[in-house]
């Protein structure tokens, strides 16, 4: 009987096997409880019909491509990892693999000195650039109905974050592909909705650790273990 029958939630980061010896990993691997790969086979043969379509099929296979060629010398026996590209180089790489001209970058205002440079590295490798910053369009934090203790700057007439907008206008410039660089939590989760391009993040948003959010994770037992207390 599999999981889904018993009950049991899939919980892939808590397997108790090592990385390389799960199941998911290699035919000879084994499970712990909550193995999607094992108890979740209707939903997995629903996943996998999808890559019939032969769109979502290539865009896959170049991804696979894309990120083992983030590997050198893979020739070598034995093998051992040795990266050699920053995700910004493979966000380049990758849409030329698609064929894909015109790039929208969706930014926050706190950093428009980076959009600036993304988007001339973007330049630099032939694309077209649509930017548009998350207070485009001015429209006032009033409008979502936030009070004036709830806004940063109280006193004021805020203007709100509008991912909404940042998608429908990459959509209007039919974008190729679209590229967040530091929308907020919440924020980015309404542009992945609304846009109609593929999107990649090249950077997610993090105030405190200079937006790499897995500093405080990485850190969570010693000096961020304030983040592990409810």
């Amino acid at each position: 009987m599999g999981d889904d029958k018993k009950g049991i939630m899939p919980s892939c980061a808590t397997c108790e096997v090592e990385p390389r010896g799960r199941i998911c990993y290699t035919e000879e691997g084994k499970a712990s409880k909550g193995c999607p790969t094992l108890g979740r086979v209707e939903v997995l043969a629903e996943a996998e019909r999808e890559y019939e379509d032969e769109e979502v099929r290539e865009f896959a296979r170049q991804a696979s491509i894309q990120e083992a060629e983030c590997y050198a010398n893979r020739h070598e026996r034995p093998y051992v990892l040795q990266p050699t590209k920053t995700r910004i180089v493979e966000i380049c790489e990758f849409a030329k693999r698609m064929h894909y001209k015109r790039l929208g970058l969706a930014f926050c205002i706190g950093l428009v000195k980076e959009a600036r440079v993304v988007t001339e590295i973007f330049q630099n490798h032939g694309f077209e650039v649509v930017s548009v910053l998350c207070k485009a369009g001015r429209t006032p934090k009033a409008a979502i109905g936030i009070r004036d203790e709830e806004k940063i700057f109280q006193g004021t007439d805020e203007t709100m974050c509008n991912p909404i907008f940042q998608a429908k206008l990459l959509n209007h410039e039919k974008t190729d592909f679209n590229v967040l660089l530091g929308l907020c939590v919440g924020h980015d989760s309404l542009f992945f909705r609304y846009a109609e391009a593929p999107v990649t993040v090249l950077a997610a948003k993090d105030r405190v650790t200079g937006h790499n959010p897995l500093a405080a994770v990485y850190l969570s037992d010693s000096y961020y273990r304030k983040i592990t207390v409810p």
